[in-house]
C-alpha cells in the first residue's frame, strides 16, 4: 500500500518551520498514542505513521532528500536508508518534546548542573539617629563556604570523584516505557555525572562547611524602615562553580522615646503649662541636631502644630530634608497647693461672669448639643 505524503500526515505545509513542525507532531502524537487509545489498532497505526513522518522531516538531510525524491529518497531498500537512527531517533525527538514540556530543554549527553547560590537576608536594627545621619555597622552572617580541607570537591584529600556508574558520567538516564523514551536527571549523582566513593571528613562529601562571615555595612543617611541594602555576591556560594547569591540587609528602626517618623517628617508632642498656653511665651523643643526655641502665641490650644522646616530626616534619594512637627499638649496642673486652688477658683469665678467670651469652643459645643436634642 502506498504511503501518504509526510507533510499531509502531519497536517503542515511544505515550507513549515521546525518549531511548527514539532508542535504539529506533538499534538498528533498525544492524540493517537496507544496508551490513550488502548486496543485501538487504527490509532496505533496512525501513531506509527505520525512518528515516521516526524523522524524524516525533523532531520534536515532526510527532509531535503524527501523533498527531492519523495519516499524513495528515504526508503532504506532504495539505498538512501534511514541510517542507524531508527527507533532511537524517534525517542530522541520525543524526549526533546518532553524536555520542552518539563523544562529539560532536550539536552543530550548530561548536564553541568551549575546553579547560582541562594540569596540571604539579614535583619539589621538601627536607631533613628543612625537612620537620619547614616552609619557603618559590622555584621556577622552565617554562610556556607567551600571546604578548606578538600577544596570544595567533597572528596577526601588524596582521592577524587569517579564517573557515576548509573549514568556513565552523562548526568542523565533514559527511561523507556512503551513508545516513550524520556531523559531525566540521574537519581544517583543528581546530574553531576560523578560520585564520591571516599567523602571528605570535614564536609561529609558536600564540599561546603558552615562558617560565620564578617561584613561591613554602610547605612546611607535617610534610610527608612523596611528598606533593603543589596550586597552582591555575599550570599550562599554557587554549586559546581555557579555564581554566589546576594545578601539583602533589611533595615528595622527602633522606636524612639521622643520622635515618631512619617516619611521624611518627624513628629513629637510638647507639653506646655496652662499659663504658657493662655499668656504665651517661649519654650525649648528637641530636634535631632539639638535644642531649638519656638514662640508660643497667647491663647494657644491643645493640638496646635508648630512646623520647623528642614528639621526632619534627609531623603535617602533626593537629600532634601523633611520637617519637624511639634504638637502642643496643654497640661492640666496636678498636686495643687491650697493657694493655687484658691487662685484658680478666683480665676474661674471671674471667667464665668463672661463665659461665652472666654470659652468660645465650649459655647459652640453646647449650641450643637442643644440643636441635637431639639
Amino acid at each position: 500500500m502506498s504511503k501518504r505524503d509526510y507533510y499531509e500526515v502531519l497536517g503542515v505545509n511544505r515550507d513549515v518551520n521546525e518549531a511548527d513542525l514539532k508542535k504539529a507532531y506533538r499534538k498528533l502524537a498525544m492524540k493517537f498514542h496507544p496508551d490513550r487509545n488502548p486496543g485501538d489498532k487504527e490509532s496505533e497505526e496512525k501513531f506509527k505513521e505520525v512518528k515516521e513522518a516526524y523522524e524524516i522531516l525533523s532531520e534536515p538531510d532526510k527532509r531535503a532528500a524527501y523533498d527531492q525524491y519523495g519516499h524513495a529518497g528515504v526508503d532504506p531498500s532504495m539505498g538512501a536508508g534511514r541510517g542507524a537512527q531508527g527507533f532511537d531517533g524517534f525517542a530522541d525527538a520525543f524526549s526533546d518534546i518532553f524536555g520542552d514540556i518539563f523544562g529539560g530543554g532536550g539536552a543530550r549527553g548530561g548536564r553541568s548542573n551549575v546553579y547560582r547560590g541562594a540569596d540571604l537576608r539579614y535583619n539589621l536594627e538601627i536607631s533613628l539617629e543612625e537612620a537620619a545621619r547614616g552609619a557603618e555597622k559590622t555584621i556577622r552572617i552565617p554562610t556556607q563556604e567551600n571546604c578548606d580541607k578538600c577544596g570544595g570537591s567533597g572528596a577526601k584529600p588524596g582521592s577524587e570523584a569517579k564517573p557515576c556508574p548509573t549514568c556513565g558520567g552523562a548526568g542523565q538516564v533514559r527511561m523507556q516505557q512503551g513508545f516513550f523514551s524520556i531523559q531525566q536527571t540521574c537519581p544517583k549523582c543528581h546530574g553531576s555525572g560523578s560520585y564520591i566513593p571516599d567523602p571528605c571528613g570535614s564536609c561529609h562529601g558536600t564540599g561546603r562547611v558552615k562558617k560565620q562571615k564578617t561584613l561591613e555595612v554602610k547605612i546611607p543617611a535617610g534610610i527608612d524602615d523596611g528598606m533593603r541594602l543589596r550586597h552582591g555576591g555575599h550570599g550562599e556560594p554557587g554549586i559546581n562553580g555557579g555564581p554566589a547569591g546576594d545578601l539583602y540587609v533589611e533595615i528595622h528602626i527602633k522606636p524612639h522615646s521622643v520622635f515618631q517618623r512619617n516619611g521624611d517628617d518627624l513628629h513629637c508632642e510638647m507639653p506646655i503649662s496652662f499659663a504658657t498656653a493662655a499668656l504665651g511665651g517661649e519654650i525649648e523643643i528637641p530636634t535631632l541636631d539639638g535644642m531649638a526655641r519656638i514662640k508660643i502665641p497667647t491663647e494657644t490650644q491643645t493640638g496646635k502644630v508648630f512646623r520647623l522646616r528642614g528639621k526632619g530626616i534627609q531623603n535617602v534619594r533626593t537629600h532634601a530634608h523633611g520637617d519637624l512637627m511639634c504638637h502642643v499638649l496643654v497640661e492640666t496642673p496636678v498636686k495643687l497647693t491650697d493657694r493655687q486652688k484658691e487662685l484658680l477658683e478666683e480665676f474661674n469665678s471671674i471667667a464665668m461672669e463672661n463665659e461665652h467670651k472666654h470659652n468660645p469652643k465650649a459655647k459652640s459645643w453646647m449650641d450643637k448639643v442643644k440643636d441635637f436634642f431639639q
